[in-house]
């Protein structure tokens, strides 16, 4: 077995692991570069592998830095299946889609206004580029073993973190490796936790947050500060959202604020028809999170839902206080951009992060502290507070990825640490060695490895 590293390593994005077993290439998630922007071109760049040679795909979970490079790898020659989970390949259906026809509408923006250095300038991938990806898709079921070629098996276990997220195993003659996809958390308060590992001869583990321990302070709490304070200005409180997982989580947080009387019966708005969409996936799929049918829908009813774009430039020129959950949760795109053009400069607003912020978004330079973001051509001033609910991360913190390791039975022959920053990569590596005592290392990006017997 052959083991390459088309990403996910030295950074977070564009998760890309290709398996050469048995015969067969298999490529372990298909994501998207995000942040900085030598990272980016590598999404318009050649991939370093023939899409046509490649046999099949297994996606962890849709989330778009794992998922978001699939219309590009169909659209260039791909033609086999693309395994994943039933939750995976519905939210798939909503994020790819959108994901493309966001970079459509970002394009001719940037083309109408004149702003980007390329003339003119093009989308990444179309929507249709991403429909037709779709029609690859084969949804299975957890813990069920399905097979990529003769004597080469697959079963997808759950990893918590988001709907139909997986951690998947691969085994072919007696021998199995792991790959972790991103582990959720023991304690969440929508999903489930990640299920024990078992065995491994070989892992690749992610390393999100591999230097750092969430806050303990309860998310609940934090937030309904925040609003409280936010509203008693006047403010608008604006969420940069990641519409799948986090919408559905500070959805049912402020729910829970308003039926204990915590917060104030302002306005919330869900600006994000990808996250109305996913959160009506995640009502189906009840077994998979811990919330029942009445909490579901009670989730639902606590946001009004902005559909149109006219509906969402309506909200710019609409006073606090209000609380807006727009797309994206990085701030790398879609509607959230304009909120924060009309809302970041006025101190009496609020601007709450909820999720990792990769090097090189928006998100990381205002939460790190910058006075001005630059957003559609244009130097924005940042003079809103800012705050960051790193307690509700969806990504296991360093200590919950040491004790989810310490579930196999027997250490695994190597352990590849893999989507982190370099330094949150390094940290892990030291500790799985030092407190473990395991064989482990930190892949370098395009690095091949042979996995012998």
């Amino acid at each position: 077995m052959r083991l390459q590293f088309l990403g996910g390593t030295g950074t977070v994005t564009g998760s890309k692991y290709l398996l050469e077993v048995g015969g067969l290439r298999v490529l372990v998630d298909c994501g998207l570069f995000q942040g900085w922007k030598m990272l980016r071109l590598r999404n318009r760049a050649p991939l370093p592998v023939e899409p046509a040679s490649i046999d099949a795909v297994v996606l962890t979970h849709a989330h778009l830095d794992h998922s978001g490079y699939l219309p590009l790898l169909v659209r260039d020659g791909f033609r086999g299946p693309v395994y994943c989970t039933a939750g995976t390949a519905e939210l798939c259906g909503v994020l790819l889609p959108d994901s493309g026809r966001l970079q459509e509408e970002e394009a001719n923006y940037a083309n109408r206004r004149s702003f980007s250095r390329h003339d003119p300038a093009l989308p990444l991938y179309t929507e249709a580029d991403a429909y037709a990806c779709l029609q690859r898709l084969v949804p299975g079921d957890f813990e069920r073993d399905l097979p990529l070629g003769p004597g080469i098996g697959l079963r997808l276990r759950p990893a918590g973190h988001i709907l139909g997220a997986a951690m998947a195993e691969i085994s072919f003659g007696g021998r199995r490796i792991v790959f972790s996809g991103d582990l959720g958390r023991p304690h969440d308060p929508v999903m489930k936790p990640p299920v024990s590992p078992g065995r491994a001869d070989w892992l690749l583990v992610e390393s999100t947050y591999g230097n750092r321990r969430h806050a303990p302070e309860d998310a609940q709490a934090q937030l309904g500060r925040i609003i409280r304070r936010t509203v008693a200005q006047s403010g608008v409180v604006l969420i940069p959202t990641f519409a799948v997982g986090r919408a559905q989580s500070l959805l049912y947080l402020i729910h829970r604020l308003r039926a204990e009387g915590e917060i104030p019966q302002v306005p919330v708005y869900l600006n994000s028809p990808m996250a109305l969409d996913a959160t009506e996936i995640f009502v189906r799929h009840q077994g998979e999170h811990r919330l029942d049918r009445a909490q579901c829908e009670a989730m639902c009813r606590s946001a009004i839902a902005v559909q149109s774009a006219e509906e969402s430039k309506a909200l710019n020129r609409q006073r606090g206080p209000m609380i807006i959950l727009a797309a994206s949760g990085m701030a790398t795109g879609g509607r959230v951009l304009h909120h924060l053009k009309a809302f970041a400069p006025d101190p009496r607003n609020t601007i709450v992060f909820s999720g990792y912020q990769a090097g090189g978004t928006r998100g990381a330079a205002i939460l790190g502290g910058a006075r001005q973001v630059r957003i559609h051509g244009e130097d924005v001033p940042v003079h809103a507070g800012v705050e960051c609910l790193s307690s509700l991360s969806a990504h296991a913190d360093a200590d919950e990825i040491l004790e989810w390791l310490r579930g196999f039975v027997a250490p695994p022959r190597q352990t590849f640490v893999v989507h982190g920053e370099p330094d949150a990569a390094d940290v892990l590596r030291r500790r799985i060695a030092d407190e473990l005592g395991w064989p482990v290392c930190v892949p370098d990006y395009l690095q091949s490895v042979e996995l012998n017997a």
